[in-house]
């Protein structure tokens, strides 16, 4: 087995939790746990988030997985129905459909299904991907509320474009355009997500969709989760497997893009972009080796990755070399690596072991 190991806290995931509810006091929270819970496990992060009103995912499937994990909570299928079989399948494990294309009010309208499905109304308020323009909202939400294959409670629901910037006027001009098209109308609303959680209380609703945060991960630039009162849910480590003395001049790894300024040990690390690990991290990325930095050197490749020895003349063989989570937020490698927390989060792959800890 590999060395590189994932570590979930499951006590941080359910402090986030409690963060959330106190940064958005009195809103329902539904904790979203789409790819595979942003990559910690969709079933082990859902049993620690079993405090959460309800959770949103991206198809069917996770929640069929969901059902099946034991979880009763309200679950609600972000992308909606796809094709018109998905109906009974919704309807049979209780599920709720996001509504944003008129396609799919063609397929409810047809269907004559006696149970009512619960539907959330999409907005587009600014976001252009997915919704309803707002001029149409109140059209749609009327004969929704006439399809008998629709339960009467609808909600309602929009997503931020740039919610991360807390001085972007378009975030307002979102929650402006969403009260205007839906001032009036029955349902519960949905704006936030987890940077509309910090950053715009006014966009809170009656529920807030908090994805990264519940995960420890901030997307604010500059910014780490911990800066917010957030913990990480995932370590990844891995092991020491080689210490190499090299000289002065001596050139490292695929295309020899790092040259040592002197003569130095070099530390093999079994980790890589076949686990997961960026391959654009660059050199100068950091690592915790018995919990003090130390970079990257040389080009990430499938299985190994290169680091600078000199600040660790004591490093042995088995060490354990920390690559993101506790004590190097996961956003400080994102930004090494030209991307964001989340998506090396939810690219650690299937051969790295993963284990749970209770804290």
């Amino acid at each position: 087995m590999r060395a590189s190991c994932a570590t979930i806290h499951l006590g941080a995931l359910r402090e986030n939790l409690r963060r959330v509810r106190e940064l958005a006091p009195g809103r329902k929270v539904m904790a979203i746990v789409k790819a595979d819970g942003y990559g910690h496990g969709l079933e082990r992060v859902a049993r620690a988030l079993e405090g959460a009103d309800g959770f949103g995912v991206a198809c069917i499937a996770d929640g069929q997985r969901l059902r099946a994990a034991g979880v009763s909570q309200r679950i609600v299928v972000l992308s909606g129905i796809d094709e018109p079989a998905d109906l009974s399948e919704m309807r049979r494990l209780n599920l709720e459909s996001v509504i944003h294309h008129p396609t799919q009010l063609e397929w409810l309208a047809a269907d004559h299904d006696p149970r009512p499905l619960r539907v959330w109304l999409k907005v587009d308020s600014g976001m252009h991907r997915l919704g309803f323009a707002q001029a149409r909202v109140r059209e749609v939400h009327a004969r929704l509320r006439e399809l008998p294959s629709v339960h009467r409670d609808i909600g309602l629901m929009t997503h931020f474009a740039n919610s991360d910037v807390f001085d972007d006027p378009l975030t307002m001009h979102q929650i402006d355009g969403f009260e205007a098209a839906t001032s009036g109308l029955a349902g519960e609303r949905a704006l936030a997500n987890s940077a509309g959680v910090l950053g715009w209380p006014e966009a809170h609703g009656d529920w807030v969709r908090a994805g990264g945060a519940l995960y420890g991960i901030s997307v604010v630039e500059g910014r780490v989760g911990a800066d917010f009162g957030f913990r990480p849910a995932m370590t990844l480590s891995s092991r020491l497997v080689a210490i190499n003395q090299l000289a002065r001049g001596d050139r490292i790894g695929y295309a020899a893009t790092w040259e040592c300024p002197e003569d130095m040990a070099v530390g093999v690390v079994a980790i890589g972009y076949g686990d997961g690990y960026p391959r654009s991290a660059a050199s100068g990325t950091p690592v915790l080796l018995d919990g003090r930095p130390a970079p990257v050197v040389g080009r990430v490749s499938m299985d190994l990755v290169t680091i600078d020895l000199r600040a660790h003349p004591q490093a042995r063989i088995g060490d354990t070399v920390v690559l993101w989570g506790r004590g190097l937020p996961v956003e400080e490698v994102a930004a090494c690596a030209g991307t964001i927390g989340y998506d090396l989060t939810c690219g650690v792959t299937r051969r790295v072991r993963f284990t749970e800890e209770a804290a």
